[in-house]
Parts: C-alpha cells; sequence; structure tokens
C-alpha cells in the first residue's frame, strides 16, 4: 500500500521500443538514387536546362522576413511587358509566369526586368520541327554551338548588409525625446479625422464670421 501523498505509481515499461527504433541505413543508396533521377531528368529535358524555369526575384512575407530576397512563383505580365515578351511564349522559353502576382515597388520591377533581359541575351531558340526554322529561332551556328546549362539560373544573393554609422550626440539629439515624440505622432494619427474636421469648420467660421453663433428660431403656430 502506498503511503502518504506520493504520485501513483504508473511506468509503462512493455512498450518494446526497440521494435520501432528508425535507421537510416540506406542513406547513401538513396543519395545515388537522386543523383542518378537528376542525371535522367535532366537528359530528358535537354537541351533545355536542369534546373527549370526561370523565375523571379520577391521579397519574403510579413515586416520581420521582408529584408531577404528569395525566389518567387512566376514574372508578372508588367515585368514580361516591360522586357519586351509575349505572355503566351513566355513558358515556351523556359519563363515562369505568375497572372496573380502585382508589382508594387519599381524597385522589383527593374530587378525582374534585368532579370529576363539577361535571360534573352544568353537564349537560344531550337525549332519545333528539325530542318524547318522560324523567324523567332536560333541561327543554325547558334544551334549547333548550344550545349545544356547545367547550373542554377541565375542564382539569388542577398544585399550586403550597411555598416553601421556614427553620429556624434549633439545637444539637440540629447533633448530629442523620442517616446514622447512617437507618442504624439500615434495621437495624431488616431485623431486625423476629427482634427481635419475641426480645422474645416475653423476655416469656414473665419471665412463668414457672421454666421458663427447664430442659430435659426423655430416658428410657433
Amino acid at each position: 500500500m502506498v503511503k502518504h501523498n506520493n504520485v501513483v505509481p504508473n511506468q509503462h515499461f512493455h512498450k518494446q521500443w526497440q521494435r520501432r527504433v528508425k535507421t537510416f541505413f540506406d542513406q547513401a543508396g538513396a543519395k545515388k538514387r537522386r543523383r542518378l533521377a537528376r542525371a535522367e531528368r535532366a537528359k530528358s529535358i535537354g537541351p533545355r536546362p536542369s534546373a527549370g524555369l526561370l523565375r523571379p526575384v520577391v521579397r519574403c512575407q510579413t515586416s520581420k522576413y521582408n529584408i531577404r530576397v528569395r525566389q518567387g512563383r512566376g514574372f508578372t505580365r508588367q515585368e514580361l511587358k516591360a522586357a519586351g515578351i509575349n505572355i503566351r511564349q513566355a513558358r515556351g522559353i523556359g519563363i515562369a509566369v505568375d497572372h496573380r502576382r502585382v508589382n508594387r515597388s519599381v524597385e522589383s520591377l527593374e530587378a525582374n526586368v534585368a532579370r529576363l533581359q539577361h535571360h534573352m541575351s544568353h537564349l537560344v531558340v531550337f525549332p519545333r520541327r528539325k530542318g524547318k526554322p522560324k523567324k523567332a529561332d536560333s541561327s543554325p551556328e547558334d544551334i549547333a554551338a548550344a550545349t545544356q546549362f547545367t547550373g542554377e539560373l541565375q542564382s539569388i544573393t542577398q544585399a550586403a548588409k550597411a555598416a553601421d554609422e556614427f553620429v556624434e550626440i549633439s545637444a539637440e539629439l540629447s533633448e530629442f525625446k523620442a517616446y514622447r515624440k512617437l507618442r504624439g505622432e500615434r495621437t495624431n494619427a488616431r485623431y486625423i479625422g476629427k482634427k481635419t474636421k475641426t480645422q474645416i469648420a475653423a476655416e469656414e467660421a473665419l471665412k463668414n464670421p457672421a454666421k458663427k453663433g447664430k442659430k435659426g428660431k423655430k416658428s410657433k403656430k
């Protein structure tokens, strides 16, 4: 019998955990299978780049991560139009298209347009039918010298962090109340509608001082 106010013993020692231990002895074999699968895929899609479609540079989501850039889903209509690429032909020449994304800054638009122009300057377009080239196809010399690109398509690099700038603390900076300034601006933003309405009423009162303080009297019947 258990004495005193202790925890009731309830240990489980019959789970046979040895049978449920996961092992990864096939790690080397799986690595080889992945390598062979990559080589087979590159062979099947050749002479197109083994990395797949060209994708844009976009910002990460939320204010915590938007200082970083990453690979996006596809280029926008505006980016393709600025680069002079037909949206219907983009997928056929190795460019991913995203119909939902929109450009919200000039910097991202210019960066992705430059990315597209660099891609088009190194692009070699093969004819759909052998021996029957079209106007947009590359020359026979370029086609004969073309090789499959097996690396990463225009790798994305993070921008270098700006160096810290040291400034001497002046009397004006030492007297500046940052917290009070922030609270004041927050209050102004909160009451901007009421303040604007009050200011408009004050301006109208200055323009028409005779109407100030006069109220219409109701006639008695």
